[in-house]
């Protein structure tokens, strides 16, 4: 039922015309490598598919009251469903999406989280970077190329929306490396509190992340004795794709199905050789497509998402859980999970190796950036800095705005880095003695994990893996550890980089990459820009709007 509200709540249309791809092979559940005269060998950052299809949506973000798990709040939705609609196309196709801002007084934009934007820079949905945001009932309209093939979702980057319930899924329909019959779609983890984020963002300002009170599967829980569990239905002899994603604030996930394995087939966009593994450890902004094959006796069998209690509490940690059922039996499961180390870190590199082979070469650029986080020295609250600086940039002047306007006169709190050189290799260190993990999130690139483990960089003296190392757009620097990512400078952008923990961002930690600044101007659609900016200007001084965060 859930499944077709959310089909009947989204309007899309799909224009079509001859597609220029011949199809020499068709994508099957016999053989899942193909995709017509593309398949996993084609090099996805250099050839895409010309489909000349185009899909067309329109989301809705509205004010409702909800009740996820039976306890009813205020939350913040995309067409009146929790997660928002699926967006679905397939490699190569184009999407325009007109996202229309309902809400009684906030603004909002809409990212599209890991999606690379290739030449589309201002279509990443970040106020303060690439847009101003949208206002109380205006429309902004998206538009961009589906150039990966994947897993992913999209979600508000103003403020704490996406965590009030502004996101839903994304998949990008292509080959795979393993064989599957039927594709069960998104399947989201997330934290979840009986308070607003909002309201809760005071006390993380001044004492910390508050604990977060449970958490939701593909939206849903039971809490006490209310509200449902997430259950689907498996047939034996069956194998599954899902497309597991954490969109939480604060929880990293173990996440597993009692007495089934799960074969890794991707890490966020980029196609891995497959994998088994009893469980997954998926941190904030991460994606694994799976697959579960039907091979267990008919019966009930727990789904769960088990906080890692080492990186961040969770009040409700043994009861995330939904339900697999072979059958019709209505009985709640008697089944047991498999033993797993409470981890905050990621699952292991040496096991995601990417399908497409992609060495690194030297490095043009290498940045050291020290992570601390500290208290403000005028408001006395809480803020994540990078070599010393927390972000704070304006919903008012996003920098796509000052580049058209060849205005250079950044400020420090911007954090600012340039990297002027197309087609070059940088490397970033990323170090902290912060006892807890942070997801890091790279827009408009995916990178290439060189390094990671405790300690600092020069204490450790790592190997830097060049072989084809794991890639993927979001990874986790470990407690007190370093992370070593790098990537190359082949997409024109104002790109943000920032920790993926909702708290972090809001107060600071992120930093901001002009890549290739000559080629950004020619990017922009400086009528539109202007004319957002300009109808959020007289919104903000009409309505006293007070800007008490990073910006983004």
């Amino acid at each position: 039922m859930k499944a077709n509200f959310l089909e009947n709540k989204v309007s899309k249309s799909i224009n079509s015309i001859s597609s220029p791809i011949s199809q020499p092979c068709t994508n099957s559940a016999a053989d899942r490598s193909c995709w017509g005269e593309y398949g996993l060998n084609t090099n996805y950052y250099t050839e895409v598919p010309d489909t000349g299809v185009t899909r067309e949506y329109w989301l809705e973000i509205t004010n409702m009251t909800f009740a996820p798990d039976g306890v009813e709040r205020d939350v913040l939705l995309v067409n009146g469903s929790l997660p928002g609609p699926t967006l679905e196309c397939d490699w190569g196709d184009t999407l325009i999406v007109h996202v229309t801002n309902s809400l009684a007084n906030n603004g909002s934009t809409m990212h599209w989280h890991g999606v690379r934007q290739n030449g589309t820079n201002p279509m990443d949905g970040v106020p303060s970077i690439t847009q101003c945001p949208s206002t109380p009932g205006d429309t902004y309209t998206y538009t961009w190329r589906s150039t990966q093939y994947g897993s992913s979702w999209y979600h508000s980057h103003f403020a704490l929306q996406a965590w009030e319930g502004v996101f839903g899924g994304i998949v990008m329909h292509g080959p795979a490396t393993s064989n599957y019959d039927e594709d069960k779609g998104v399947l989201f983890l997330n934290d979840w509190t009986h308070e607003t984020s909002d309201a809760l963002y005071e006390y993380a300002l001044t004492q910390g992340p508050p604990t977060q009170d449970t958490g939701l599967i593909n939206g849903t829980n039971v809490y006490d004795d209310a509200g449902s569990r997430f259950e689907t239905t498996f047939i034996s002899g069956t194998k599954y794709l899902m497309r597991v994603i954490n969109g939480a604030m604060n929880n990293a996930f173990n996440f597993q199905i009692d007495n089934h394995t799960l074969t890794i087939i991707a890490a966020d966009f980029v196609p891995v050789q497959p994998y088994t593994t009893d469980y997954l450890i998926i941190n904030i902004g991460q994606r694994y497509d799976v697959i579960v094959e039907a091979n267990q006796e008919a019966d009930n069998y727990w789904i769960r998402a088990i906080p890692q209690i080492s990186c961040a509490p969770n009040s409700n940690a043994n009861n995330i859980k939904g339900i697999v059922r072979y059958g019709s039996s209505t009985g709640d499961p008697v089944t047991t999970g498999y033993a797993a180390p409470d981890n905050c870190g990621d699952m292991p590199s040496a096991d995601l190796v990417p399908y497409l082979k992609r060495d690194v070469g030297v490095d043009s650029l290498n940045e050291d950036m020290e992570v601390t986080s500290g208290r403000d020295s005028v408001t006395d609250t809480r803020r994540w800095f990078i070599d010393g600086t927390a972000m704070e940039v304006a919903w008012t002047n996003p920098i796509l705005q000052q580049i058209y306007e060849s205005d250079t006169t950044y400020s420090n709190s911007s954090n600012v880095y340039q990297l002027p050189t197309a087609n070059v290799w940088t490397y970033v260190i990323i170090e902290t003695n912060d006892t807890g993990s942070h997801p890091i999130h790279l827009h408009g690139h995916d990178f290439s994990i060189l390094a990671s483990g405790n300690g600092t960089y020069a204490s450790a003296a790592p190997t830097l893996n060049l072989n084809n190392p794991t890639r993927r757009d979001t990874a986790t620097l470990p407690i007190t550890g370093y992370l070593v990512l790098a990537f190359y400078t082949d997409n024109p952008g104002a790109w943000l980089m920032h920790c993926h923990i909702g708290w972090h961002v809001e107060m600071g930690f992120a930093i901001q990459w002009l890549e290739r600044y000559d080629e950004i101007k020619p990017l922009v659609d400086y009528e539109t820009l202007k004319n957002t900016c300009s109808a959020w200007d007289t919104h903000r001084s009409s309505n006293d709007v007070v800007e008490d965060n990073s910006g983004v």
